[in-house]
């Protein structure tokens, strides 16, 4: 039987990486030509292409885009099988790139990833801050944080713990047009949209009741901090989770109503590519990031 050619593979997870053969040459530390005869080799083997050429561009082809996860798999667990046969006692070294949301990343994940830093001085750490869903196998994440429903994924996931959401308002705004005491009455209302939570808002009610309201305003935006002047001003009532609003409610900037109804709940989590080989600098900053951000997810104001 022949072996599969895993340095091919390799080369090919490198490319598809840094979307460049050059960026890969130089990134592993062969030829570009070198780069080259191994993804030729690697399309001859399987007998189609990987990658549509032009004298400007690179670009995966569909079966390409099909095989880019496994690729990274393959590489993946290759480096952690070579870390995991060095001492277990040498001080962490090397990178680990971490995605998280841009505010709850800011506010929770960045001390936690101070204290890492400060304890392990001989790791890289990369950070990636967006409200944006990545792949996290094609840009070659270790440990993503996300926050909502997941959906169905080949990626391992750790749910880390739920995070409260509330319907906030200004007092000045409840004070010109009235405190809704029903979902139903969000209609007369004006509502920003939360674009990350798309879809109507949904609502379970003291006696199990479910509702459902598609509101209407003047704003809507993928950032929960870009909402907070709009709402402290008294412009509109919005439904985020705790981190975004906690502070407000407890310094009564903003006060949150229809407090016994309960929307869909959400959840941070913590999510890894999908082979169960990592090496120690992940699994210990997973470790980590669980012990601290478990207890920060049960925190209610």
């Amino acid at each position: 039987m022949r072996l599969p050619d895993l340095e091919g593979w390799a080369i090919f997870a490198s490319v598809v990486e840094h979307r460049s053969f050059s960026g890969a040459a130089e990134a592993i530390g062969l030829s570009k030509a070198t780069v080259s005869k191994a993804i030729t080799r690697l399309e001859a083997h399987i007998g189609t292409s990987l990658f549509n050429r032009t004298s400007r561009r690179l670009s995966l082809t569909t079966t390409g885009k099909a095989l880019a996860e496994h690729a990274h798999r393959i590489l993946g667990e290759a480096r952690a099988a070579e870390e995991a046969a060095h001492d277990s006692t040498s001080a962490l070294a090397g990178l680990v790139r971490v995605s998280a949301p841009m505010s709850f990343g800011l506010l929770h994940v960045a001390p936690v990833i101070a204290d890492f830093i400060a304890a392990h001085p001989a790791l890289e750490i990369d950070l990636h801050l967006s409200d944006a869903l990545i792949d996290i196998v094609a840009e070659g994440i270790d440990i993503a944080l996300r926050i909502g429903d997941l959906p169905d994924s080949s990626l391992r996931a750790r749910r880390l713990g739920p995070i409260p959401t509330h319907i906030v308002a200004a007092p000045a705004y409840l004070a010109r047009h009235g405190r809704p005491t029903h979902p139903a009455q969000l209609g007369e209302h004006v509502c920003f949209a939360y674009t990350n939570a798309s879809g109507p808002w949904r609502f379970t009610g003291p006696r199990g009741e479910e509702v459902a309201v598609r509101p209407a305003g003047s704003f809507r935006s993928n950032s929960g901090d870009a909402m907070l002047p709009a709402l402290r001003a008294g412009l509109g009532i919005a439904t985020l989770p705790d981190f975004f609003v906690g502070a407000d409610l407890a310094a009564g900037r903003l006060e949150a109503v229809l407090t016994d109804w309960r929307g869909p709940p959400i959840a941070l989590h913590l999510m890894t590519p999908p082979s169960p080989l990592r090496p120690r600098r992940v699994e210990m900053l997973v470790n980590h990031l669980t012990a601290t951000l478990t207890g920060v997810c049960q925190t209610k104001i």
